[in-house]
């Protein structure tokens, strides 16, 4: 991990302070979305309480000081996070991604069935690709990493509604990127798909703005002013969510400067 400072969160609020019994009592709520099992080691729930309340760089230490699955994966989401939507330097931001997905592959080789050891891997990877260029990405071969590890996620837990929001954007951007029957013949990437899995998504997650934003994005890239006004509704709905925690207090931001124009 960078022994840089790290830009703080910027919106703290107690409401995602879970102490105690509180993150238990919370956990399928907040979990909703990455499927991650609670975790009976203390020092784990340690590191999830301070991912959920925005503290990042805390959670990071915390979840690798702990050293087992869940805390690793809680140092992981919180550093994808923080590197996606917190902090503001593209060097940083892509060393971070590049960290997640080194510890990724080390835990997929030893917990080849921890399903976000997978999907962590494939959203650091595509935040990455974000941050090089998707044209890039796809020289370097990136995309098709991004699609396989996000696919076997699903493949181990199907109702991973944010593996499904990122394969759908997969599906998205590449389409965005070189084109319909490019993307398709070349990448496999199809219109169709990426639709199903953001509804998907949204099915299992129906309070996600994430999953909404990046419905949303995925409409605009896809259809452009054709579907201009679903996307604009997407945005409009993320808006009006109530976030349970700092990462949805982000996008529910995103999409609130969305709204505002």
């Amino acid at each position: 991990m960078s022994k840089t400072a790290w830009k703080a969160f910027p919106h703290p609020d107690p409401a995602y302070t879970y102490a105690g019994t509180a993150l238990k009592k919370h956990w399928a709520r907040l979990h909703q979305g990455d499927a991650e099992p609670w975790p009976t080691d203390s020092a784990a729930q340690a590191a999830w309480r301070a991912y959920h309340a925005g503290e990042f760089a805390q959670a990071v230490a915390l979840g690798l000081k702990a050293g087992n699955a869940s805390g690793t994966n809680a140092a992981n989401k919180a550093a994808m996070i923080h590197a996606a939507s917190v902090e503001d330097d593209q060097a940083r931001k892509l060393a971070l991604l590049q960290e997640v997905a080194r510890r990724c592959e080390a835990l997929q080789t030893s917990q080849p069935g921890n399903v976000n050891a997978w999907y962590y891997h494939g959203y650091a990877l595509g935040r990455y690709s974000q941050g090089i260029s998707v044209a890039k990405a796809l020289a370097e071969g990136l995309g098709s990493k991004v699609r396989e590890s996000l696919q076997k996620a699903i493949d181990l837990e199907p109702r991973h509604a944010d593996a499904h929001i990122a394969l759908g954007t997969w599906h998205a951007e590449i389409i965005n990127k070189v084109g319909a029957m490019v993307g398709g013949l070349t990448y496999g990437a199809k219109k169709d798909a990426a639709e199903k899995h953001f509804k998907t998504a949204l099915a299992l997650n129906p309070e996600s703005p994430i999953a909404m934003t990046e419905y949303a994005n995925g409409l605009a890239m896809m259809f452009g002013k054709s579907r201009l006004k679903e996307a604009e509704q997407l945005y409009a709905r993320a808006a009006q969510c109530t976030p349970a925690d700092a990462m949805e207090r982000l996008d529910v931001e995103v999409a609130r400067a969305e709204v505002a124009g």
